[in-house]
């Protein structure tokens, strides 16, 4: 009898609790800006550009300060995101183009968290840059665990801001009154760069990114009974300028010195009378978008059920015409920009918040990486067990939620672009090899920093520290694997 009343309690209580939305599964939202710098958000010290969303989902939330991209560029930072899989064994390990439109495929034999969190009953839906499978190749994402996607498929195509199409699911669908406006493009001949109506050539009508949040906002609301997984890599602020006047006027009343970017000598993406204003007012105006979807969850009272993970794809671009990273201290103390394994180019923010679960204005110095998303959402969802063999990644869901962990044994990256690539972290120090694939006298030296005391790597200790290069040059070997699309010659 006391066993069958028990039963009963059990299930009234369960009852009650999910007339009051306890039992409900949390959603989860995961966002990835497109080369946004370490330091180019309020949270994290930008003085210049305004991110109040953002800055009040940090002070809401938890900030992470030694946070690592997937790589430092778009498409194998975006494919270890994914897969939980570190660059020494992501599939993906550096950006390759596929004509007509799109990347190198990652394999339906990859596991994605969108094919995890499909199994367990959740809406899947993709809003903005892909990257990593052509439309209707096996890496595309409604092949990839995803029931929607909306936005570019291509990086290349995502240069425009002011497209001409996008892709809805496995449809293009035409911009209406959109003629594209070119991604890479110069002056006219005989234009004055002098004349900001020279410019204006480089103005569309309808700009994608307001198009692909309208469609962030559709999904949630169409889902809003269902737990439901948005995946958000937003193409700002990744160049070309391109951004809305309205956008642009408040950053032009600050009357800063912003010579204009005249794509001199061919180089570059499409010139901008203001390329600092430009830069900033993208920025911000990816700080509206997340303010949109924030707000939305609030009048929904999705609020408190949902997770919500904000980072960077990469650091800020070297393009320094375009984007003034010194102007703005893009990552200032950092060394490196996008393209590089120093700090620059692959340190970035992370900004995690679930209100009730993870403490407000909260702070963790853990080194984390890209492939630890997934076994943390895992976890935080109760569904560590779904782990998948093979993820490199470790969850930091205990540091979430506020419990103490032990530290990361190490953190691995390679790069077979820009020259080749590698770099291990292991508690204060880090070791990084660069230039593996150019000639040289010692394409396998190793630069060793302390991290603790020398943040802007300007002091190689390795000649002092024989012992820890030795443990990282053992790391770097074990943790490598072979790629045929993507050697890294003289290791392989």
């Amino acid at each position: 009898m006391r066993s069958i009343m028990k039963t009963i309690l059990t299930f009234f209580l369960f009852c009650a609790m999910a007339s009051l939305g306890h039992a409900r599964k949390p959603n989860v939202i995961l966002i990835m800006a497109d080369d946004l710098g370490f330091t180019e958000l309020g949270s994290y010290g930008q003085k210049k550009i305004r991110t109040p969303h953002l800055d009040k989902m940090a002070a809401e939330g938890m900030r992470f300060t030694a946070c690592y991209a997937g790589n430092a560029v778009c498409a194998p930072s975006r494919c270890v995101l994914m897969t939980g899989k570190h660059p020494g064994h992501a599939y993906i390990r550096n950006n390759g183009e596929v004509k007509p439109e799109g990347q190198r495929p990652i394999p339906l034999s990859e596991v994605t968290i969108a094919d995890l969190l499909k199994k367990e009953g959740y809406a899947t839906g993709a809003f903005g840059k892909w990257g990593l499978g052509p439309p209707g190749s096996v890496g595309g994402p409604l092949q990839q665990g995803f029931d929607r996607f909306y936005g570019f498929n291509c990086q290349r195509h995502a240069h425009s801001y002011y497209p001409n199409y996008l892709w809805s699911d496995d449809r293009r669908v035409v911009l209406e009154n959109n003629p594209p406006i070119p991604g890479h493009a110069s002056l006219p001949k005989g234009a004055d760069p002098a004349d900001p109506r020279s410019y204006d050539i480089f103005k569309g009508q309808a700009y994608g990114p307001d198009r692909i949040n309208e469609q962030v906002l559709n999904f949630i609301r169409g889902n809003k009974e269902k737990p439901f997984f948005v995946y958000y890599p937003t193409i700002i602020p990744h160049v070309a300028l391109h951004v809305p006047d309205e956008e642009l006027e408040p950053y032009l009343k600050l009357k800063w010195n912003d010579p204009p970017f005249t794509r001199k000598g061919g180089y570059g993406y499409t010139p901008h009378f203001t390329p600092r204003a430009a830069y900033a007012a993208m920025i911000t105006r990816m700080d509206r978008y997340m303010g949109n979807v924030f707000n939305l969850l609030k009048d929904l009272g999705l609020d408190k059920d949902t997770i919500i993970l904000f980072t960077s794809d990469n650091g800020t671009t070297h393009l320094k015409g375009e984007v003034d990273y010194d102007f703005f201290e893009s990552v200032k103390p950092l060394r490196g920009l996008k393209g590089s394994l120093y700090e620059g180019g692959v340190r970035v923010p992370m900004i995690a918040r679930w209100p009730g679960r993870v403490k407000a204005s909260s702070q963790s110095a853990r080194t984390i990486g890209a492939e630890d998303c997934l076994p943390t959402i895992l976890e935080l969802l109760g569904l560590d067990d779904r782990i998948p063999a093979g993820v490199d990644g470790l969850s930091f869901a205990p540091s979430l939620l506020g419990k103490k962990q032990k530290e990361r044994p190490f953190l691995y990256r390679e790069f077979s672009g820009y020259g080749g690539q590698q770099a291990v972290w292991v508690g204060k120090w880090k070791g990084v090899r660069q230039k593996m694939l150019r000639k040289k006298k010692d394409p396998l030296e190793i630069e060793l920093y302390d991290l603790d005391a020398d943040i802007s790597e300007s002091r190689n200790l390795a000649a002092k520290q024989p012992k820890v290069v030795a443990e990282i040059r053992k790391l770097m070997a074990e943790q490598h694997t072979p790629s045929k699309h993507f050697p890294m010659r003289p290791i392989d």
